[in-house]
Protein backbone atom coordinates (compact mmCIF):
# COMPACT_ATOMS: atom_id res chain seq x y z
CA UNK A 1 0.00 0.00 0.00
CA UNK A 2 1.35 3.60 -1.01
CA UNK A 3 1.25 6.39 1.14
CA UNK A 4 -1.99 8.69 1.34
CA UNK A 5 -1.06 12.23 0.51
CA UNK A 6 -0.43 15.09 2.80
CA UNK A 7 -2.63 18.19 3.86
CA UNK A 8 -0.85 20.80 1.87
CA UNK A 9 0.31 18.56 -0.87
CA UNK A 10 -0.75 18.80 -4.39
CA UNK A 11 -2.92 15.40 -5.48
CA UNK A 12 -1.31 13.80 -9.08
CA UNK A 13 -4.09 13.81 -11.43
CA UNK A 14 -5.85 11.07 -12.76
CA UNK A 15 -8.67 9.87 -15.11
CA UNK A 16 -11.05 7.04 -14.86
CA UNK A 17 -13.96 6.20 -16.73
CA UNK A 18 -17.56 6.85 -15.12
CA UNK A 19 -21.42 7.52 -15.68
CA UNK A 20 -23.92 9.54 -13.40
CA UNK A 21 -27.27 9.00 -12.91
CA UNK A 22 -28.62 12.26 -15.47
CA UNK A 23 -33.03 12.02 -15.17
CA UNK A 24 -33.57 8.39 -16.64
CA UNK A 25 -30.11 8.61 -18.47
CA UNK A 26 -26.41 7.19 -17.63
CA UNK A 27 -24.47 9.25 -19.13
CA UNK A 28 -20.99 7.32 -19.35
CA UNK A 29 -17.53 10.05 -19.63
CA UNK A 30 -14.31 9.74 -18.53
CA UNK A 31 -13.45 11.73 -15.16
CA UNK A 32 -10.22 14.19 -14.25
CA UNK A 33 -9.12 14.89 -11.75
CA UNK A 34 -7.15 17.68 -13.53
CA UNK A 35 -9.65 18.90 -15.75
CA UNK A 36 -11.76 19.65 -12.26
CA UNK A 37 -9.06 22.48 -10.97
CA UNK A 38 -10.21 25.89 -9.50
CA UNK A 39 -13.64 24.13 -7.88
CA UNK A 40 -13.12 21.68 -4.91
CA UNK A 41 -13.39 17.81 -5.86
CA UNK A 42 -14.71 15.55 -3.29
CA UNK A 43 -13.45 11.83 -3.49
CA UNK A 44 -15.15 9.42 -1.87
CA UNK A 45 -13.45 5.72 -2.28
CA UNK A 46 -15.62 3.30 -1.03
CA UNK A 47 -15.30 -0.77 -1.20
CA UNK A 48 -18.25 -1.83 -3.50
CA UNK A 49 -21.42 -1.28 -5.31
CA UNK A 50 -24.60 -2.72 -3.11
CA UNK A 51 -23.21 -3.39 -0.12
CA UNK A 52 -24.66 -2.18 3.33
CA UNK A 53 -22.63 0.24 4.57
CA UNK A 54 -21.59 1.38 1.03
CA UNK A 55 -25.30 2.03 -0.23
CA UNK A 56 -25.83 3.78 2.99
CA UNK A 57 -22.85 6.01 2.48
CA UNK A 58 -23.60 6.57 -1.07
CA UNK A 59 -27.08 7.59 -0.61
CA UNK A 60 -26.41 10.03 2.31
CA UNK A 61 -23.83 11.86 0.18
CA UNK A 62 -26.37 11.96 -3.21
CA UNK A 63 -29.34 13.08 -1.16
CA UNK A 64 -26.89 16.12 0.40
CA UNK A 65 -25.78 16.80 -2.69
CA UNK A 66 -27.35 20.51 -2.67
CA UNK A 67 -25.39 21.45 0.66
CA UNK A 68 -22.21 19.64 -0.77
CA UNK A 69 -21.84 21.56 -3.92
CA UNK A 70 -22.97 24.89 -2.42
CA UNK A 71 -19.82 26.23 -3.20
CA UNK A 72 -19.03 24.81 -6.50
CA UNK A 73 -18.20 21.54 -5.29
CA UNK A 74 -17.81 18.02 -7.22
CA UNK A 75 -18.55 14.81 -5.38
CA UNK A 76 -17.13 11.47 -7.30
CA UNK A 77 -18.04 8.02 -5.47
CA UNK A 78 -14.55 5.88 -6.91
CA UNK A 79 -14.69 1.99 -6.27
CA UNK A 80 -13.41 -1.31 -8.00
CA UNK A 81 -16.29 -2.01 -9.55
CA UNK A 82 -17.18 -1.68 -13.61
CA UNK A 83 -18.69 1.20 -14.82
CA UNK A 84 -21.59 -1.48 -16.07
CA UNK A 85 -21.93 -2.39 -12.25
CA UNK A 86 -22.00 1.65 -10.80
CA UNK A 87 -25.10 2.01 -13.47
CA UNK A 88 -26.86 -0.38 -12.19
CA UNK A 89 -26.02 0.68 -8.69
CA UNK A 90 -27.03 4.27 -9.50
CA UNK A 91 -30.16 3.36 -11.08
CA UNK A 92 -31.20 1.09 -7.63
CA UNK A 93 -30.59 3.39 -5.58
CA UNK A 94 -31.39 7.17 -7.74
CA UNK A 95 -27.43 8.14 -6.87
CA UNK A 96 -27.17 11.45 -8.61
CA UNK A 97 -23.67 11.95 -8.14
CA UNK A 98 -21.18 10.36 -10.85
CA UNK A 99 -19.78 6.91 -9.86
CA UNK A 100 -16.11 6.22 -11.23
CA UNK A 101 -14.64 2.92 -11.98
CA UNK A 102 -11.24 2.64 -10.10
CA UNK A 103 -10.96 -1.29 -11.81
CA UNK A 104 -6.94 -1.80 -11.30
CA UNK A 105 -6.84 0.02 -7.94
CA UNK A 106 -4.35 2.17 -9.66
CA UNK A 107 -5.87 5.46 -8.01
CA UNK A 108 -6.58 3.74 -4.82
CA UNK A 109 -2.82 3.01 -4.45
CA UNK A 110 -2.36 6.23 -5.59
CA UNK A 111 -3.90 7.65 -2.18
CA UNK A 112 -2.33 4.72 -0.28
CA UNK A 113 -5.88 3.56 0.81
CA UNK A 114 -5.83 -0.26 -0.56
CA UNK A 115 -6.25 -3.09 1.86
CA UNK A 116 -6.50 -6.52 1.75
CA UNK A 117 -9.54 -8.80 1.42
CA UNK A 118 -11.86 -6.10 0.98
CA UNK A 119 -9.53 -4.17 -1.98
CA UNK A 120 -9.56 -0.40 -0.76
CA UNK A 121 -10.26 1.04 2.87
CA UNK A 122 -13.41 3.55 2.62
CA UNK A 123 -11.97 7.52 2.80
CA UNK A 124 -13.03 10.58 2.28
CA UNK A 125 -10.54 13.23 0.51
CA UNK A 126 -11.25 17.05 -0.30
CA UNK A 127 -9.42 18.25 -3.03
CA UNK A 128 -9.21 22.20 -2.96
CA UNK A 129 -9.69 24.38 -6.38
CA UNK A 130 -5.39 25.04 -6.67
CA UNK A 131 -4.89 20.97 -6.52
CA UNK A 132 -3.96 20.52 -2.93
CA UNK A 133 -5.18 18.19 -0.34
CA UNK A 134 -7.40 20.38 1.54
CA UNK A 135 -8.95 17.35 4.34
CA UNK A 136 -9.03 13.29 4.36
CA UNK A 137 -10.66 10.65 6.49
CA UNK A 138 -9.10 7.48 5.72
CA UNK A 139 -11.14 4.66 8.13
CA UNK A 140 -9.34 1.64 9.83
CA UNK A 141 -11.50 -0.82 9.47
CA UNK A 142 -14.48 0.57 6.54
CA UNK A 143 -17.57 0.40 8.31
CA UNK A 144 -17.63 3.98 9.28
CA UNK A 145 -17.63 7.26 6.98
CA UNK A 146 -18.14 10.39 7.47
CA UNK A 147 -21.57 12.14 7.03
CA UNK A 148 -22.32 14.33 4.31
CA UNK A 149 -22.79 17.26 7.26
CA UNK A 150 -19.06 16.93 8.11
CA UNK A 151 -17.94 16.71 4.40
CA UNK A 152 -19.98 20.23 4.28
CA UNK A 153 -18.49 21.53 7.02
CA UNK A 154 -15.04 21.27 5.65
CA UNK A 155 -15.89 22.27 2.22
CA UNK A 156 -17.13 25.82 3.94
CA UNK A 157 -14.00 26.05 5.47
CA UNK A 158 -12.01 25.90 2.35
CA UNK A 159 -13.90 28.56 1.11
CA UNK A 160 -13.19 30.86 3.89
CA UNK A 161 -9.55 30.31 3.70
Amino acid sequence: MGRSPAVGQVVDDFRLPGGELTGDEFVRTEYSLGGHRGCPVVLAFYPGDNTPVCTTQLCSYSDGLESLGAGGAKVWGISPQSVDSHEDFARSRGLRLPLLADTDRAVARAFGITAPLIGLRRAVFIIAPDGTLHWKHVTAVGATFPPADTITEELARLGAS
